[in-house]
């Protein structure tokens, strides 16, 4: 009897603040909706930077005969066959080298053609102007700072350069659109929020003689407050499950038919990702109305 009570004042209550209620949904949703896609942007971004982390190379380039004037390094010419046996003896003493891979200025030149094809640039320079070069394979690509200190002041040696500064430029523009993310999502949180009291203290106000008959006959606080949290629990769900619904076709759509097909060189988080979002969001959008309005109402109701 008391549970079909308790179910007859919810669907009063939402039906009075029908308004409010579908404005809190709404609220949640988006919020929500932008916390699990920051959630799975994180998780790209990880996967983006395990991917290219592991493909990019420490460049240690040699001086040739054209950079005399180019530093101290390069004031007596071209690197010797002598000073490059010596560099490559000692990297492949260092415990944290992988890979050492010689690339000549035929080889430069030729890579150089596969990338720029038969654009304008492409005739603008020969293979006497690509310098030779080491590329080292790292076991932590982070260690770069150990390569370029033992080896960026080596006479012989134009320059040492880490091939991840081509893509950290990506990976920052990816955490600011995240954090951007992250900040909107907070502010939804909050308008959400704001929504969920007001709309229990509506629906509190509009049935204050039933609670004080409530009162009056002796009903604990608990029972009193009931109906009010369910009502934003309620409220709350459905805003998450419609958030689930959008991060669901977010990836099925934006991803999986679109961003995907178009840059094939990323390699996108899977649906194991998505799913481990879900219950998390379906979690928040449950727990969050119910606190606010348990709150909200020890409050207004002093009870």
């Amino acid at each position: 009897m008391r549970a079909q009570f308790v179910l007859s004042e919810i669907g009063v209550g939402l039906r009075r603040n029908l308004t409010m209620t579908f404005a809190v949904i709404v609220s949640v949703a988006l919020s929500l909706g932008l916390f699990g896609a920051s959630l799975l942007m994180r998780d790209q971004v990880s996967t983006m930077k395990g991917y290219w982390y592991d493909k990019v190379n420490v460049s240690i380039f040699f001086c040739n005969k054209n950079d005399a004037d180019s530093g101290a390094n390069c004031a007596k010419g071209a690197a010797t066959t002598q000073q490059k046996n010596d560099i490559r003896a000692e990297l492949n003493r260092l415990p944290i080298v992988e890979k050492v891979q010689y690339e000549s200025s035929d080889q430069a030149y030729k890579h150089y053609k596969e990338q720029f094809g038969d654009t304008p640039v492409a005739g603008l320079v020969t293979p006497d102007q690509l310098p030779e070069s080491f590329r080292v394979k790292l076991k932590d690509p982070t260690k770069f700072a150990v390569i370029k200190s033992a080896f960026s002041e080596r006479p012989g040696v134009q320059e040492v350069q880490d091939q991840r500064d081509t893509v950290e430029p990506l990976f920052n523009l990816l955490n600011g659109m995240n954090i951007a993310a992250l900040c909107v999502m907070g502010l939804m949180l909050v308008v959400a929020l704001l929504l969920i009291v007001n709309t229990v203290r509506v629906s509190a106000f509009s049935r204050r003689r039933e609670t004080g008959i409530m009162r009056l006959v002796g009903a604990s606080s608990f029972y009193i407050q009931m109906p009010f949290i369910l009502e934003a629990a309620i409220a709350g769900l459905i805003g998450a499950a419609f958030a689930c619904v959008l991060i669901v076709g977010g990836k099925f759509v934006l991803v999986n038919n679109w961003l995907a097909e178009k840059i094939q060189v990323i390699n996108f988080i899977g649906w194991d990702s998505v799913v481990a979002v879900l219950p998390l969001v379906l979690l928040i959008g449950l727990l969050m109305p119910a606190l606010a309005a348990f709150f909200a109402l020890r409050k207004y109701l002093k009870v």
